[in-house]
């Protein structure tokens, strides 16, 4: 099941299909690690849920909710 980023849940583990979005925004997440076929865990979500803390590639990594929209991922 496709869906993106932002909807998984806390603890949830998915692996990432692709990295949408254009420009400078889409080269940031790429360079950040964010890239297809990685491995991401949702590890906590700020009290009003937003930013997200992801660990990925063994560090972790707070994007905000309008970034993670731009990731689609499937559940592992």
């Amino acid at each position: 099941m496709h869906m993106t980023l932002n909807e998984l849940r806390i603890g949830s583990k998915s692996r990432i299909i692709a990295v949408n979005g254009q420009g400078a925004l889409r080269r940031r997440l790429l360079d950040m690690g964010l890239t297809p076929h990685t491995e991401v865990m949702v590890r906590k979500k700020a009290p009003m849920g937003d930013p997200i803390e992801l660990q990925l590639r063994g560090y972790e990594l707070t994007i905000r909710l309008d970034d993670a929209k731009n990731i689609e991922i499937e559940e592992a």
